[in-house]
């Protein structure tokens, strides 16, 4: 990458500046209109400071100033962003639209049912989507997010137990490539985690397994699709052994978009799973949310629902419509042993609408294509790099691919690390690092189904161009980021020490 003239690098510090340098005594970037309210008392004395260091700046510098920092984000309507497990792809812009309709974003949550008719009924037929597309009759849409699903479900499954007198049943066995979150969840609803390993082609190592079944086995949380990228193979097995024990078997869906219109958790047994509504189904991810994780079960643990959940009552009697149609109806039930609510109402409903909007546009094939997208695009790329960087499991993967960059670490000093950094200078946002935590120098790289050939092809390309680097030129890699706004960070001193308030310079 070129390096910057002085007159360049002057421009390059001016963008950087944050908004309290550009501050001159006396600008204003704004007149507010006389005021048409009373004025109401002011806060405790002991709460008002006489001087605050606000900035003192134009209008056009505020808004240049936010403009510039706007494009120091990584997003993906801007660039390929392959984030491995994270589903970072291009989401429809008319879901969106559909979202911000008045009638989605002005009702309240706390209006009589007769009055949102309309939004009840989204969401029921949403939970019939799900239900239709998953194989499990019972769905909530109530948890926030993927994590909190989760909990929702590891919860009904200690309340199934619980019910039945099994206090015994205190074990959760959690493969060693499931998510991050798995065993977290699994302790926060006060169970005990025991992991098992995976056998040499990346399956559930049935042997453990076994093992483990045991009096005490509470359930099982399996991620499917793994981490790995792998379908598991043994998952017919597993989940035998799993019941026969009598365990609940959860299944974590965050990676459903490798199996819509293929699998269905219900047919292979699951007992619960959650599907994140903001991976799968078209709502914005990442900076923090909002998500929506709705959690799914079979007939074992449908009592032990979440509230609210929506049902509909069709009445075909003397209130039935005008055109001899029935009435339907739509309302918020608690199923019969709740495990009571996940939040304060009923799930993040802007999500709800864009995943109803995304299902309902793309139909039946619609919704099959995307997993034959996102698998396909996933082997293509193992194919063309598999022989620049190692592969763990050299098998057909599912949507997302697993490499590692351990050969470079040990004969050239190249970590996944300087790979990661190297393809910002590409304009290609970094893959998932080290995880999962069995693969040494793990780059996980998850391309979705909605990137075009020609984007994989030039991703594939420049990850040539760094294994390549990375034995011709080391040091290039170990510099890199070479061409971004902030190069490296010393990253444990920002997370030991970090420095989060602006301090006027000297």
């Amino acid at each position: 990458m070129g390096k910057r003239n002085s007159l360049q690098q002057k421009y390059e510090d001016s963008r950087r500046r944050l908004l309290m340098d550009r501050s001159v005594p006396g600008r204003m970037g704004v007149s507010l209109p006389p005021n048409d309210v009373p004025e109401g008392p002011l806060p405790p004395s002991d709460m008002l400071r006489d001087e605050i260091d606000f900035p003192e700046v134009t209008e056009g510098e505020i808004v240049r100033y936010f403009s510039q920092l706007s494009q120091l984000n990584f997003s993906i309507d801007h660039n390929f962003y392959p984030l491995g497990s994270c589903t970072m792809k291009y989401n429809p812009k008319v879901n969106d639209e559909v979202a911000a309709m008045r009638g989605f974003t002005e009702i309240h949550p706390l209006q009589p049912e007769s009055t949102v008719q309309g939004a009840l009924k989204l969401m029921w037929e949403l939970q019939e989507y799900l239900a239709a597309i998953t194989g499990m009759p019972g769905v909530s849409l109530a948890p926030m997010a993927g994590a909190d699903g989760e909990l929702a479900g590891m919860l009904m499954a200690r309340a199934y137990h619980l019910d039945r007198g099994d206090t015994q049943r205190t074990k959760v066995l959690i493969p060693d490539s499931a998510h991050g979150t798995n065993p977290a969840t699994a302790t926060m609803s006060g169970f005990e985690v025991v992991t098992l390993p995976s056998d040499a082609r990346g399956d559930t190592d049935l042997d453990a397994l076994r093992e483990s079944a045991g009096d005490d086995l509470a359930g099982l949380m399996i991620t499917l699709p793994s981490t790995l990228g792998l379908f598991d193979s043994n998952i017919e097995q597993v989940v035998k052994i799993v019941r026969d024990a009598g365990g609940i078997v959860y299944g974590d869906g965050a990676n459903l978009n490798a199996l819509l219109g293929r699998v269905r958790m219900g047919d292979l047994g699951f007992d619960v799973m959650h599907s994140n509504l903001h991976k799968t189904f078209t709502q914005p991810h990442g900076g923090g949310g909002p998500g929506s994780g709705p959690v799914l079960v079979g007939p074992r643990l449908l009592p032990y629902l979440p509230t609210p959940w929506v049902t509909r009552q069709v009445d075909g009697g003397p209130n039935s419509a005008p055109d001899g149609k029935k009435k339907e109806t739509f309302g918020f039930t608690t199923p019969e042993k709740s495990i009571g609510r996940m939040a304060a109402f009923h799930g993040n409903f802007g999500a709800l609408v864009r995943a109803h909007a995304y299902i309902s546009s793309l139909g039946k094939d619609g919704i099959a294509a995307i997993s034959n997208d996102a698998v396909l695009n996933a082997n293509y790329l193992q194919s063309q790099l598999k022989n620049d960087f190692d592969l763990p499991y050299d098998r057909v993967c599912m949507h997302e691919v697993v490499l590692s960059a351990a050969t470079l670490k040990r004969q050239h000093g190249v970590s996944a690390l300087d790979v990661a950094k190297r393809l910002i200078d590409y304009g290609i946002h970094p893959p998932t690092m080290y995880f999962p935590l069995i693969v040494e120098e793990a780059l996980m790289v998850e391309p979705t189904e909605t990137e075009s050939k020609e984007t994989l092809d030039y991703f594939i390309e420049v990850m040539k161009t760094i294994a390549r680097e990375a034995r011709e030129e080391p040091s290039l890699l170990h510099d890199a980021p070479h061409d971004s706004p902030n190069t490296r960070l010393d990253e444990a001193r920002a997370a030991r020490q970090p420095d989060l308030r602006w301090r006027r310079r000297a």
